[in-house]
């Protein structure tokens, strides 16, 4: 049996020599210290606080008010949804959509998080309607995806065209039947460390914007706040056009 080996007592600290405080020459000296320093202290304190929530929770506190402003001051509408609970014990979001004629609820129009067939579609920019149950697999890949209804004018399907092809990495465009002259961004953000498809798991977040026209600024700032972040944390070197299941 092998000897046990004596751990080594620590050393005895050595009790440094006692100094006489001056509690009074303190309280003179914390009673000179201008005013505004203990604010612009306070100050510092609280926004590093704020910052350290924000990280903590796995997002930006800019990023996510700057979309909500920039949406509403180019006339979009904005909003942040949860997306409905799977429904289904086994399969999670795949085993709700079996088929991709299963009929399907989500908790935004254009969908934004949610059920989806189990292959995603190959990632591009369409012409022609792309069916949204795999589109939204899309979504939970870290896609940005454009919808437009069919009376949006062909001239401007061209400007959603050009902005697509600036940046495609990530980014999907398809028509939708139901959005009128409207055009939509959609997209899924999670926390890959917490997604969980089980019906009481984290399932992200969906994000949708409503847009009357196209609006440079509005889009950059959608695409680049929410592109890449999908819930299953797949990296935007496999989202890239003509990518699909393989």
């Amino acid at each position: 049996m092998a000897k046990k080996s004596q751990v080594p007592k620590p050393p005895r600290s050595v009790q440094a020599p006692k100094r006489r405080e001056d509690p009074k020459g303190a309280s003179r000296w914390l009673s000179s210290v201008p005013r505004w320093i203990y604010l612009v202290i306070a100050a510092i304190l609280v926004a590093a606080i704020a910052g350290a929530v924000f990280a903590f929770a796995g997002g930006s506190s800019s990023s996510k008010s700057d979309v909500a402003s920039t949406m509403l001051a180019a006339g979009c509408t904005y909003k942040q949804v949860v997306p409905f609970k799977p429904t289904t014990k086994t399969g999670g979001y795949h085993g709700d959509v079996p088929t991709l004629s299963t009929k399907v609820k989500w908790a935004t129009f254009p969908p934004s998080a949610g059920a989806h067939y189990q292959l995603w579609a190959v990632w591009g920019f369409y012409t022609q309607p792309v069916n949204p149950r795999q589109v939204v697999h899309n979504e939970e890949h870290g896609a940005v995806v454009m919808w437009w209804g069919p009376k949006v004018p062909t001239s401007t399907v061209d400007k959603l065209q050009k902005f697509y092809d600036s940046s495609p990495g990530g980014m999907f465009g398809t028509p939708i039947a139901g959005l009128g002259n409207k055009i939509a961004l959609t997209a899924w953000t999670g926390d890959p460390a917490k997604y969980s498809v089980t019906p009481n798991g984290n399932h992200g977040i969906g994000h949708v914007a409503i847009c009357p026209n196209f609006d440079q600024h509005a889009f950059e700032t959608f695409r680049d706040a929410f592109r890449g972040k999908g819930p299953e944390g797949i990296p935007l070197q496999y989202d890239q056009p003509g990518m699909g299941p393989q």
